[in-house]
């Protein structure tokens, strides 16, 4: 006997009617064919995924929350999404350029703990070095600690446990602040209250000898303290290479990995490049800086902060990113060896340093070591940091990648959009 096969649908219609399911009702009933797959994809990124990051974006420009922003991915050395997003100056109605000239602030740091690193690989010192081999100023530094009770003074101070090291600077346990702590009225009145120096009519040299006369705020290796630690780093560079830090950082490391658009200040041709700073006032977007009012163009341009007080595009500083993703080198020009890089960026604080970004922080950067102790979307062995601008920078050995956040906008405001784009950057990273 031959058996005839029954075609799917009619089986389907049989099955149902036998079941009880009346022939009408099973009609509408069609089989589900398999979905098509529509994912674009882009050196792993899934191009749908990606439009979350640039909803989030938007968004925060629409509901005014920041001006404008842009944002660079590149894996494997090549950019996956460089985009821009809303005004580079709304008063003038001037959309975000991908040229845009950026006060990168605390990213400063990245270019300062390289310079410092490349003259380390020469062997001018260790990092174990005291820093008052370097800067006798910090000879006789104290340690601001509570005054005895019913003393009536504001603080007591205590000596030493151990010299300040050039490694203490660049990892932050160096006890210096930025004005924070008990002796922060001392810190008021000597103007160094702030990571904005600028406006100092000072030398580098002039400004860190006024800090080594104030008290620390932690002894020396004990606890992450953020604050001016760079800034003395960058004298150290002066005073090992004999050059101004702005020199040596154009000579060694901004020219040969031609980033024309990284410096102290801004010449003049370039003021209409630099993006106005915005800022929330009063629950308002309002204007805060212009190239016009900015010490960048028109200040003392005399103190070099390498910790705060550098210039940059997206581009440029995608190069230094790229440079140290690659072990040190780009383009055929090598500044470190890919081992001074992988000590950059391991842990140098032990459990000192939990933060949002990282679990660990090295000789410039948070760093990543354990996922379940950062606590985010992220990257074993990625590292980064940002500004007070609010801008985000981060380097992932492990996927491959590099990504940049940059806007302008002072005081960085209740919004988290710059932790948020490094979650919507992964979220999208699926190959």
């Amino acid at each position: 006997m031959t058996t005839k096969k029954i075609p799917l649908r009619a089986a389907l219609l049989l099955s149902l009617t036998l079941a009880g399911v009346p022939l009408h009702a099973a009609k509408l009933l069609k089989p589900v064919e398999p979905a098509k797959a529509a994912e674009t994809m882009t050196a792993g990124f899934s191009v749908q995924r990606l439009q979350r990051l640039d909803a989030a974006v938007e968004q925060e420009v629409k509901q005014a929350q920041i001006a404008g922003a842009i944002v660079y991915i590149a894996r494997d050395g090549k950019p996956v999404h460089f985009k821009t997003y809303g005004q580079q100056d709304i008063e003038n109605g001037k959309p975000m350029q991908k040229d845009a000239i950026f006060r990168i602030a605390s990213m400063s740091k990245a270019l300062t703990s390289v310079a410092a690193m490349m003259l380390y690989e020469e062997g001018h010192f260790l990092l174990k070095d005291p820093v008052a081999k370097f800067i006798p100023a910090f000879a006789n530094s104290v340690v601001a600690v509570p005054a005895p009770a019913g003393s009536g003074l504001a603080y007591a101070t205590e000596k030493l446990r151990r010299p300040i090291t050039i490694r203490d600077l660049l990892r932050h346990t160096a006890g210096m602040t930025y004005g924070s702590g008990l002796a922060s009225a001392e810190y008021k009145k000597a103007g160094l209250a702030d990571w904005y120096l600028l406006d100092k009519d000072e030398t580098l040299e002039q400004m860190v000898n006024r800090l080594a006369a104030l008290p620390l705020h932690g002894q020396p290796g004990e606890a992450f303290q953020y604050g001016y630690a760079t800034d003395v780093l960058g004298r150290v560079i002066e005073v090992v290479s004999g050059m101004p830090l702005d020199r040596f950082i154009e000579e060694r490391i901004t020219r040969p990995l031609k980033m024309p658009d990284t410096s102290f200040f801004l010449p003049p041709e370039k003021t209409a490049r630099l993006a106005n700073v915005y800022g929330m006032e009063g629950g308002q977007l309002k204007l805060k800086e212009t190239a016009a009012r900015s010490d960048f163009v028109n200040g003392p341009k005399r103190l070099l902060s390498g910790g705060a007080g550098m210039l940059s595009t997206t581009t440029d500083y995608a190069r230094l990113l790229q440079m140290l993703l690659n072990g040190g080198e780009l383009d055929g020009v090598r500044l470190l060896s890919p081992k001074t890089v992988a000590l950059m960026h391991a842990n140098h604080t032990g459990d000192k340093y939990r933060s949002v970004d990282g679990d660990g922080f090295g000789l410039g950067f948070w760093t990543i070591g354990d996922l379940g102790v950062s606590g985010e979307l992220g990257s074993v062995g990625a590292y980064g940091w940002g500004s007070a601008y609010f801008p985000q920078y981060l380097v992932d050995p492990k996927e491959r990648l590099i990504l940049i956040f940059m806007t302008q906008h002072r005081p960085a405001g209740s919004s988290n959009l710059n932790q948020r784009i490094k979650v919507l950057t992964y979220q999208a990273l699926i190959q």
